[in-house]
């Protein structure tokens, strides 16, 4: 089968592509979060399993989803129509159950998430989010529809947070990236240079879109490029040491998008947007 459910060694789908190989690891229930990317021999996805045992800890890799927001909201407030909601850091979508299926054509798999009654009393919007995850041509590739249902419209961020494993961070390039950019640690601008001579030392920063970014682990030979499509196109770069991971992440807008306006979306009544990415091996 392309896609059945495995016991070990934690409970999770595998999917596998029926001409590739490719393979992935999904667990619906802990936030439609994919745990495992294998692309041909390699594995490249970062994943801490003892941590993700503990459901009171946040996860630490695989591939968690961001939304409605990216990054936090002062005091955790979102206010709309004059109402004040608790939003925390992230959204929601990373925390809920996801339905899981495979695609028509067996080319990969869908993660689905629609509103409930916890979603509601934190962002008053009824929505479907359908993420298409396809393994293709050494590469993963990534399409979100996400439609509003809701009689007025929609204001949201989206983002991915995948974690990438790299033998070394001292030892890891990323190519592409503006000049400046957005340092979330003291929440000032600064140069990118200063920033990526720091990734062993741990980084928070967001950079402007600048086309494809490429990481370059040095160690190990392997270059994985991320090309965004608008409005995905935001870069933000973030270290845990002594973790061996390096996180590349596609946003739509900025923390906080939603109270500045900042690349803040929205969708009109009974409307979708789609919104893409894809990372290529090399």
């Amino acid at each position: 089968m392309t896609l059945k459910q495995q016991t070990a060694p934690y409970e999770h789908w595998e999917y596998v592509h029926p001409e590739s190989g490719d393979r992935l690891c999904i667990v619906p229930e802990r936030g439609g979060l994919i745990t495992a990317w294998r692309c041909g021999e390699r594995e490249l996805l970062y994943f801490d399993q003892d941590r993700f045992a503990d459901p009171s800890k946040s996860v630490r890799g695989g591939i968690p989803v961001l939304f409605p927001i990216c990054g936090n909201l002062p005091g955790d407030l979102f206010r709309f129509d004059g109402v004040d909601y608790t939003l925390k850091q992230h959204g929601f979508a990373r925390d809920l159950p996801w339905q899981l299926q495979l695609l028509e054509d067996q080319s990969g798999i869908r993660l689905s998430l629609s509103e409930t009654k916890l979603t509601l009393a934190a962002y008053p919007f009824a929505f479907l989010v359908e993420m298409d995850v396809r393994p293709v041509q050494g590469a993963l590739e990534i399409g979100i529809t996400i439609h509003n249902r809701s009689a007025g419209p929609m204001p949201f961020s989206f983002g991915l947070h995948p974690y990438f494993s790299v033998d070394d961070p001292a030892q890891t390039e990323l190519v592409g990236l503006n000049d400046r950019c957005f340092n979330h640690l003291n929440m000032a601008e600064t140069g990118t240079a200063s920033q990526l001579k720091c990734l062993a030392e741990g980084v928070d920063f967001l950079c402007r879109p600048a086309g494809p970014v490429t990481l370059v682990d040095r160690s190990s030979g392997r270059q994985l490029q991320l090309q965004p499509e608008a409005p995905m196109d935001l870069s933000v770069i973030w270290t845990e040491p002594p973790r061996r991971m390096v996180c590349l992440e596609p946003w739509t807008g900025p923390r906080q998008s939603l109270i500045s306006g900042d690349r803040k979306l929205e969708i009109p009544p009974e409307a979708s947007t789609r919104l893409g990415c894809r990372y290529q091996l090399s």
